[in-house]
This record gives structure tokens, sequence and C-alpha cells, in this order.
């Protein structure tokens, strides 16, 4: 372990020799990295809010066909019975047409059977007045349900519609990000369980580097080895202008043992190595550097928090982590 350190520690001292990082420099760093958690941060948060949104567009579609299925049961009980007043309607006219013509044909008979039939007739003409209010209040009723109800139909088709294009951008996206893996994989398949793995999770692309095939210890200069494997990424990224490229620098949590000079603590080896990559990146490419961020996360993050050797040496890695455009799966959320 003593001789582990002493080659560092010497490349520190003639480093220290021949440079110096101002004070200026050194808080330029810093607040790049912050800047650098802040946007990441964001971006994790609106992926929850994109998942959010999506399940609760989910519940209201669901909701709304309840209701729709609730409008309809109503309607059709409004139908029968308006059947049902219309029926009845139909016999009293049938009973005022008999009296009718059983009250003209007394005409001439009975004085007093006249008077009993037509006070019956009287009643039931306002009857039959009370009944076709009746009908005409429930036909309106009914109307106005069917309108509510073709309004509900439409509604629910057109939500259908927002949540099939998002569905289909959502399967869009994942296609494309698992397309982009596969090419990933094709350009480091020489390096692939040698000190580098390729993940899709969480809509992402997550290309994992051990510090092995990276730097040396304590150190923030690219092997060949790695360089030629960051090339390799470079030549498909740049093809894929689509997709924003996070590149984060890990460290263990042992401390960083400063001398003074570049690198003060795993804070500063994390966002060097993570700038190191980054510059690999658009030295050997025409990748538009808006595209790309780097960003040191220390310690803090550790893949496996086990204090072993064989966790610190999985923590001391760099992933570049591909992320794809969002803008399309927001415009079709802010149409809800």
């Amino acid at each position: 372990m003593k001789n582990r350190w002493i080659t560092p520690i010497l490349f520190l001292v003639i480093t220290v020799s021949f440079s110096c990082v101002s004070s200026r420099q050194f808080n330029d760093i810093q607040e790049k990295s912050q800047r650098l958690q802040d946007e990441r941060d964001m971006l994790k948060a609106e992926n929850h809010k994109l998942t959010i949104a999506n399940t609760e567009n989910s519940s209201k579609i669901k909701a709304i066909k309840e209701e729709l299925e609730m409008l309809k049961l109503k309607t059709n009980i409004k139908e029968e019975e308006y059947e049902s007043l219309n029926k009845t309607y139909r016999l009293l006219m049938r009973g005022y047409n008999d009296l009718k013509q059983a009250q003209e044909e007394l005409a001439r008979g009975n004085d007093r059977e006249t008077r009993r039939l037509l006070k019956q007739l009287q009643i039931t003409q306002e009857d039959l007045q009370l009944r076709e209010d009746e009908l005409r209040k429930l036909e309106q009723s009914v109307n106005e349900k069917k309108r509510n109800l073709e309004e509900m139909q439409y509604e629910v088709e057109k939500r259908n519609e927002r949540l099939q294009e998002l569905e289909t951008a959502l399967k869009q996206k994942d296609a494309m990000m698992a397309e982009l893996k596969s090419k990933v994989s094709s350009a480091l398949l020489g390096f692939e369980n040698n000190g580098l793995t390729i993940t899709q999770k969480n809509g992402k692309v997550y290309v994992s580097m051990d510090e092995k095939l990276l730097f040396q210890t304590g150190s923030y200069t690219v092997d060949p080895r790695g360089v030629e494997a960051i090339k390799n990424l470079a030549r498909v990224l740049e093809q894929n202008r689509d997709i924003q490229v996070l590149v984060e620098g890990h460290t263990d949590n042992v401390p960083y043992r400063s001398s003074g000079g570049h690198i003060q603590d795993n804070w500063d080896l994390s966002v060097k190595r993570a700038t190191s990559i980054v510059r690999i990146l658009l030295e050997n490419s025409n990748i538009d550097p808006e595209r790309v961020t780097a960003a040191g996360r220390g310690e803090f993050f550790p893949v496996d928090p086990a204090n072993t050797t064989e966790a610190r040496q999985k923590n001391r890695r760099t992933e570049i982590i591909l992320i794809p455009d969002m803008d399309k799966l927001y415009d079709i959320l802010e149409g809800y």
C-alpha cells in the first residue's frame, strides 16, 4: 500500500513544480460542479414528473370512463320512463276519444249521464295535459342527457388519442434508446466485461467504466486503452444528435491526500476525471459541446456501500449517461 502512493505523490510534486491553480479557477470548478449537480437533479425531477403525469392521466381516463358508463345507465332509465309515459299517454288519448264519442252519442240522451260524462271528460283532459307536460319535460331531460353523453364521449376519445400518442412517443423513445444501446455495445464490443458495462434504465443508457480502464490511481490523465474506448463511443454519439451526454466522475470513500496542487480532494478528482473524458469526446468528434455536461460526484454516490476493497473498486468509476430528448413528451403532456 505504501508503494501505491509513492508514484502519485512524486507525480503531484512534479506537477506542482510546473503549474499553479489560482483560487479563482478552483472556485470556477466548484461552481461548475454545483451547477451540473443542479442540472442533473432537475433532469431527474423532470423524469419523475413525467412518470407521475402519465399515471395521473391514466387515472383521469379511468374516472371519465366510469362516469360515462353511469351516464349511459341513467340515460337508458330516462328513455324507459319516456316510453312508459308515452304508452300511458296513448292509452289516455284512446280513452279520451272513446269518452268523446260516447258523449256525442249520449248528447240527446239522459242529461244527468251527460253531465257525468262531461265531468269525466274534463278530468281526463286535465290528466292528459299533466301527462303531456311530464312527457315534454322528460323528453327535454333525455335530449340533454344525450348531448352530455355525446360531449363526454368526444372528450374521452380525445383523451384516448392523446394517451395513445403519449404511449407511442414513449415506445419510440424506448426503442431509440435500445437501438442506441445496441450501437454503443457494438462500438465498445472489445471493452465490455473488461472494466466497462452498458445498461439501459429509467429511459437512459449508462456506460460505466471502471477506474482501471481509464486512470491510474489518483490521476485524471486517461490511459491509452481508455482513450480508444472513448473515441469509439464518440463516433456513435456524433451520429445521434438528439442525445444529451452527462459524464459523471465517481471516487471511493478513501480521502484524497492533497499536496497543495491541482487536486484538493475526491470532489476535485472526480470533476477533473469527468472533464478529461469530455475533452476526449469533443476533440475526436463533431459533437456539439452544448450537448455535453461534465459532473463530479466524488464519493457520495457509491454503487456498493460496503467498506471493502471490492466495493471501493466498484465505486471508482466514470459513468457516461446518454439522455434522450424529452421535448416531444412534454408537448404531449401540455395538451391534457
